[in-house]
């Protein structure tokens, strides 16, 4: 019998209620993401989401990260804050409109020091990472046909122990019955990462599915 509790939208609130809150930064960052990216907003991480990456980033003692898709920068912000401050994130987008509101945003928290911003296909881009096993905590959180080309790109470059989030493995809960081609790529890449014998995964049902794998 299941012990999980759906979220009502009540709940969901509790829950946000009661963990690390957004500070001003992060408050406004959404505001201003919301107001100027009304129809690409839904592409930020969720509130409870940036508590669990900061979270995340300092129970690991993550020194060196990636993220592969910024957008407007909350998530990146949130990992950002869990390094230590001579910590590096190097930040994988291809966008230098959304980029530039979190590039703002990280100067405000005070952040952008350790962050390091490569403007170009992920694909491409990521292969310019040394090529040894030197990074702690890895985000995907991009276009979601390009995960297993990410995952490929970064698995290797884990250090055992580190840890890869990936970001909506849920997709609403149409994975179980895809409807479109980011629906399916989904599927595929759960059931991809779930024979990866190189790491040992958890699907949490946070928000839209975040899945965490632990590098051996």
């Amino acid at each position: 019998m299941s012990k999980s509790l759906p979220l009502t939208p009540e709940l969901h609130a509790y829950v946000v209620a009661h963990g690390s809150a957004p500070d001003e930064v992060m408050g406004d960052l959404v505001e201003e993401t919301l107001a100027t990216l009304p129809a690409q907003a839904g592409m930020r991480v969720a509130p409870e989401q940036a508590a669990f990456l900061t979270f995340l980033t300092r129970l690991l003692g993550a020194r060196r990260a990636v993220e592969v898709g910024t957008f407007t920068g909350l998530s990146s912000l949130a990992i950002a804050r869990g390094l230590p401050e001579d910590g590096r994130l190097t930040c994988f987008d291809i966008s230098e409109e959304y980029t530039g509101i979190a590039r703002r945003y990280w100067a405000r928290a005070g952040v952008a020091d350790r962050i390091e911003l490569r403007i170009g296909p992920a694909g491409e881009t990521l292969r310019e990472l040394p090529n040894d096993r030197h990074l702690d905590f890895a985000f995907i959180d991009a276009d979601k046909t390009g995960y297993p080309v990410y995952w490929a790109e970064l698995v290797p470059r884990m250090r055992p122990g580190g840890i890869v989030a990936v970001d909506n493995t849920l997709r609403g809960g149409r994975v179980l019955a895809p409807q479109n081609a980011d629906d399916r790529a989904i599927a595929a890449f759960n059931d991809e990462i779930m024979a990866d014998v190189r790491v040992e995964t958890v699907l949490l049902p946070i928000a839209d599915g975040l899945t965490l794998a632990r590098v051996r």
